[in-house]
């Protein structure tokens, strides 16, 4: 009887849970499970073994993860579990593919502090580190980042403070300063048999290209000059090396609009005899200032003996290519879109990469032919594709992909093959896949008329006739681009979190693409009187206040608006000269004063009078007088990009004019957090601020 009964409630249960409203059946939406889920990066295939690396983060645990042929089932090899802040990343394999280099803590500031997230009163270090596939702890091999394992197996080569160092693997010999020479380096690059070693050296106004050759001990530079030479990379015989040559500059850029400039370079150079010639020249006006695209060189080497490389010509961030002997560029990837992550494939004869193509507010992977030809889609739909790499052998393809509901994953595809998870059930049951929303895309008119685009998120149980609070997301950069489901980079994958959960609990959330971002084409990234030359993008923070607030699902009362970094900068603009309009704001390291934020990237930034003066009415602190809506400021105070003095300075100016300020400060983190618990409680605290601001403000009786 008992096991009669059982099945009876059993039935009944069922059938009970069959007759619930969908929505009654998802899971809870709550931060911490919108946070659980792994992401990863830094995907990279080995040179040899068809093997696959990548970094993942779990709650604020980064660990490498690798993945074989012929399971290609993912499993770690580092085993990290802390929440402690310490970075790992910049992996390299081993030219046997039987292990790996990395890179675990972040870089020092001016000061040479090194991040301490946790307050650790032993400190931390960025050093770098060898593990091996075939088990066992990782080996530490000295203090210092950005490694290059040398092709002949013997050592790996890598940065300290700017010099040079090497570390032989024989006998565990501690590292030596390889190179003692003036400037700062970067772009460690060895040649196909390692004898030689590449790299930039950094002078302040100026740069180098320096080859080092290993066997002679003996340094030349390549054609030096005035200018600004970077990006080498060896052709594929190590007889060549390609780089580009910036012209020097004293114009100012950044958060200025910058269409043209001197026209930038290719170089090619013997690399015996280091003599280098011009082989490509951008042309005057639109594309002469040099954008990078998203790849380990600005400059692709052929088998063909073609160099691939980003240009603007057109408006548009698009892939081309020339001889290496010089001549003519050819287009790759014309028409109206943007290319981003940009890769060979292992035998060097096509170009995979990722764009907007056709999806503008999306990511597609496509592959195209170095000497011409029209790209070939590889993915489509409404997911979002990036990173894409070819195994060694050539038999499979991997990328990493999301979502509107999907968060970020590495998978494979192997022989043409359906794309299957790299590291399946890491996410966790807590992830509430199946009660997100799919965010909408919207283009609305700036207050200037400007066609802008954003992605809207409506509450789920949302009924006709509802007006519920309305909040605007601005994003950091300002050369990033909110896309219609998870994002590619760490900082965005968590912004698009917080929105989802401000949708689930009961916001109409808008996040706005506004000009200066990518995506859109070079007129709209490079913007006039943009940032400290006029604050054009107001317009759009303007527009989409006005659009929320003509919509019948929101209140017109109870709109605000947050962002991190330059949409802090946004969120502090709007605040304060629109505090008629945004009923209340979350200010995340944003900045203030736009003299005070060029010069934390240019200390010796010394403008004219009548630059000081625009730049400062361009910026939230110009209209302090007119800023009378509630703020809550969140800042780290060991912040590298935007110092804290910025928040320090708003908070005792708005104090005295009696508004209402709150604040969350983290002692010794940094601009993009490095802790799980620290993206946890910042979006807790912002969310509760809204809610006590706008969600309960002037209710009656309205269900939120």
């Amino acid at each position: 009887m008992s096991r009669v009964r059982s099945r009876l409630a059993l039935a009944a249960s069922l059938v009970l849970l069959s007759c619930l409203p969908l929505a009654a059946q998802k899971p809870a939406v709550t931060l911490e499970g919108l946070l659980s889920a792994p992401f990863p990066s830094e995907l990279l295939a080995s040179s040899t073994g068809g093997k696959l690396a990548w970094v993942q983060l779990a709650k604020g645990a980064r660990n490498i993860w690798v993945a074989e042929p012929p399971e290609y089932r993912g499993r770690q090899v580092t085993h990290y579990t802390a929440d402690d802040g310490q970075q790992v990343g910049g992996i390299e394999w081993t030219p046997d593919a039987k292990g790996l280099i990395f890179v675990r803590g972040s870089g020092a500031n001016r000061q040479g502090e090194n991040p301490n997230p946790t307050s650790d009163p032993t400190g931390t270090e960025q050093a770098v580190w060898r593990v091996s596939l075939e088990g066992g702890e990782p080996v530490r091999i000295g203090a210092g980042s950005v490694a290059a394992p040398s092709p002949k197996g013997d050592g790996v080569a890598f940065l300290q403070k700017g010099a040079i160092f090497w570390a032989p693997f024989k006998d565990k010999a501690e590292p030596v300063q390889l190179i003692k020479a003036r400037g700062g380096a970067s772009n460690l690059r060895f040649s196909p048999d390692g004898s030689r070693l590449a790299f930039v050296s950094h002078r302040g106004d100026h740069s180098f290209i320096g080859i080092y050759d290993v066997a002679a001990k003996t340094l030349r530079w390549l054609d030096p000059s005035v200018d600004n030479d970077n990006e080498p990379v060896w052709s594929p015989d190590g007889s060549r090396l390609a780089f580009l040559r910036i012209p020097a500059s004293s114009k100012l850029t950044i958060f200025h609009p910058s269409q043209s400039a001197q026209p930038w370079s290719i170089l090619v150079a013997d690399a015996a005899t280091g003599q280098a010639k011009m082989v490509w020249r951008a042309e005057p006006g639109p594309g002469s200032a040099f954008q990078t695209m998203v790849a380990a060189n600005q400059i692709l080497w052929t088998a063909d003996d073609r160099l691939v490389f980003p240009w603007e010509q057109e408006g548009w961030r698009h892939l081309y290519s020339v001889p290496a002997a010089g001549g003519t560029a050819t287009l790759l990837t014309p028409g109206e879109f943007e290319v981003e992550y940009v890769n060979l494939t292992k035998d060097r004869r096509q170009v995979l990469f990722n764009s907007n193509q056709g999806d503008i507010d999306r990511r597609h992977l496509w592959r195209v032919d170095p000497k011409g030809g029209p790209p070939v889609a590889l993915t489509k739909g409404t997911g979002i594709e990036w990173l894409p790499v070819m195994t060694s052998d050539g038999k499979a393809l991997a990328y990493l992909r999301s979502g509107a509901r999907q968060p970020a994953q590495a998978v494979i595809e192997i022989g043409g093959g359906e794309p299957r998870e790299l590291a399946p059930g890491t996410v966790p049951a807590e992830f509430p896949e199946r009660a997100l929303v799919e965010p909408e895309q919207v283009i609305f008119s700036a207050s200037d008329g400007l066609r802008v685009h954003g992605q809207l998120f409506l509450p789920p149980d949302l009924k006709k006739g509802e007006r519920r609070p309305g909040v605007l997301f601005f994003h950091g950069g300002p050369p990033r681009q909110m896309l219609l489901g998870w994002h590619y980079m760490e900082y965005y994958n968590h912004s698009y979190a917080m929105n989802q959960y401000l949708a689930s609990r009961g916001y109409v959330v808008l996040s706005v693409n506004y000009r200066c971002g990518i995506g859109y084409g070079m007129a709209f990234r490079e913007a006039p009187s943009q940032g400290a030359s006029g604050a054009s993008e107001f317009n759009d923070v303007l527009g989409a206040g006005l659009y929320l607030r003509s919509r019948p699902d929101v209140d017109p009362d109870r709109i605000g608006l947050w962002g991190g970094s330059y949409g802090g900068y946004l969120t502090a603009l709007g605040l304060a000269r629109a505090s008629n309009l945004f009923a209340a704001g979350v200010d995340i390291h944003g900045v203030h004063n736009m003299n005070n934020g060029i010069r934390n990237f240019i200390p010796d930034y010394h403008p004219k009078p009548e630059e000081e003066r625009l730049a400062f009415e361009s910026s939230p602190m110009a209209r302090i007088d007119d800023w009378h809506s509630p703020v809550l400021v969140i800042h780290g105070d060991d912040d590298r990009n935007v110092n804290f003095s910025e928040t320090v300075d708003l908070v005792e100016a708005l104090r005295e004019r009696k508004v209402e300020v709150e604040q969350l400060i983290f002692p010794d983190e940094i601009h993009d957090f490095l802790r799980y618990a620290s993206w946890l409680k910042a979006y807790q605290t912002a969310a509760e601020f809204f809610d006590r601001r706008l969600a309960h403000r002037g209710e009656e009786g309205e269900r939120q």
